[in-house]
Parts: C-alpha cells; structure tokens; sequence
C-alpha cells in the first residue's frame, strides 16, 4: 500500500491534470471576484463559468498523456476521447440543464408569487458555453506543455 501512495504522488500525469485543473478554477474565482467585486465560495464548488475548468483539467490530462506515452499510443486515444466527451458534456448536455433550471425558476418565482408553491430556487450555472470550454481547454494544454517541458514528462 506504501508503495501505491509513493507511486501515484509522483504520478506526473495526475499532478498536470491537477494543475490544469487548479488554474482553471482560480481564474474562474478570480474572473467571478473581478466581475462581482466579492467572493462567493460557490464559484470554488460550483459548476459553470469563465473558463471551463472540466475543460482545463481533461485537456491538460489528455496532453500530459500524449506527451509520456506518444500521441499515437492506446492511452492517448483514451484520454482524448474522454477530455472530448467530458467537454462537449459541458457545452451541451449541462449548459441545457442550465436552462431548463432557468426556466423552472421562472415558474417556481411566479408560483411563489400566488401562495402555492414553497420550494426553492434551482442552482441554473451548470454547463458552459462554447467559449468558456475553449478557454478551458487552451488553459489545459498550455499548462500541460509548460508543465510537461519543465517536470520531463516524455
């Protein structure tokens, strides 16, 4: 079990898609703090937002593992196609989920408004556009070549 421990902390790979996910979210904050002129500690476990940091952390992974393996290996095939799944998800699939929150807000506010619904307000930041998961991804892939470069991922 030691030896698991020892191996996956020095894992390269993982602490690039980390990384790459980390920066994604720091700027989300940053971007949110900027934008709001506050901190809301939603934007830190949240979905949604400026950019993608689903996007940062799967394109910096798919990268990573590119550069260790070769770019036409096995393991890169895998991680593309799961950093391509996970970023249209996050363009498609949550930002409709998004807008169907919206939408059922809008119903349960003037519901609200007459006395005969008491439920709350559905959280409606889940996905992201396509821009925000373009930043995300170019995020990823700088970070995991600036990492890459630096910790002789190859």
């Amino acid at each position: 079990m030691e030896e698991f421990f020892h191996e996956f902390l020095h894992n390269k790979v993982f602490w690039i898609a980390f990384v790459g996910w980390a920066v994604g979210q720091g700027l989300k904050i940053l971007f949110g703090i900027i934008r709001e002129r506050r901190f809301d500690f939603r934007w830190f476990v949240g979905t949604g937002g400026m950019p993608s940091a689903h996007s940062s952390g799967v394109s910096a992974f798919a990268t990573a593992v590119g550069l260790k393996h070769g770019w036409s290996s096995t393991f890169f095939a895998i991680a593309f196609v799961v950093a391509v799944i996970t970023m249209f998800d996050a363009q498609g699939v949550r930002r409709a989920a998004g807008k169907q929150a919206a939408v059922l807000n809008k119903i349960v506010d003037e519901l609200y408004l007459h006395g005969k619904i008491s439920e709350g307000r559905m959280w409606e930041l889940l996905g992201h556009t396509r821009f925000e998961v373009f930043v995300g991804f170019i995020i990823g892939v700088s970070t995991a070549l600036i990492l890459g470069h630096y910790w002789g991922v190859n």
